[in-house]
């Protein structure tokens, strides 16, 4: 399965994630709140495990904010928060399960595997839409008013990753990450470059901005 694991505690997410690949899973590690809500969001996961405690949005609202965009990939709490009202308030917020650390990795296998066989709801998307601007996944064809917009495999990726966070406010260092795959800032304008390239050619030749500048943050493509 491809697991998403929202830890911020090194120890326990180098522990977890060592664990999961040796029992022959794929696992993404994020530790922020805002970040995880973005992959959760964006990619397909067949499980979330998520810490309640964590830095930019906590593992709580990440899971509601991810039910009212209509995720429902399953979703484990895995916390040292574990009185019976917090257990009451992490499954009403929409986790499918609840284990309190310390807990032994044999028992979160288990949960996940049992949650894993549960019937899949979510499809994967092939096609992304924003007004009269349209990304085909498969064939990797952008056209706007039925026009092809010809993208080099950079600007294409930044686009995906914008579209796929539509209205929300898409971070310089998000792009970093998920685009060029930085996981620090190597104090360069590359984002803003391709930014630029982009609205030429997405946003100049029409009459309507779809990607617009969020100031001293990131980007947000909506129409």
């Amino acid at each position: 399965m491809r697991l998403l694991l929202v830890e911020d505690d090194p120890r326990t997410a180098d522990y977890v994630v060592k664990g999961l690949s040796e029992a022959g899973h794929v696992c993404d590690l994020l530790r922020d709140g805002h970040d995880a809500l973005f992959a959760a969001t964006r990619d397909a996961y067949d499980v979330i495990v998520v810490d309640r405690m964590l830095p930019g949005l906590d593992g709580l609202s990440m899971i509601k904010a991810v039910r009212a965009a209509g995720g429902r990939t399953p979703a484990i709490f895995l916390t040292s928060v574990g009185g019976v009202d917090d257990r009451v308030e992490g499954l009403e917020a929409g986790g499918d399960d609840y284990l309190v650390k310390p807990f032994a990795f044999s028992e979160l296998l288990a949960r996940i595997n049992a949650l894993g066989r549960r019937p899949a709801v979510q499809e994967l998307k092939t096609t992304l839409r924003i007004g009269d601007l349209e990304m085909d996944l498969i064939q990797r064809r952008v056209t706007r008013q039925g026009q092809a917009i010809d993208l080099q495999p950079r600007e294409f990726s930044l686009l995906e990753v914008l579209m796929r966070g539509e209205g929300r406010v898409i971070t310089r260092t998000m792009l970093l990450e998920r685009v060029w795959d930085f996981h620090f800032d190597p104090k360069t304008s590359v984002v803003e470059t391709h930014i630029s390239r982009l609205r030429a050619k997405i946003d100049r030749p029409f009459e309507t901005t779809l990607i617009h500048t969020v100031r001293n943050t990131g980007y947000s493509v909506h129409d």
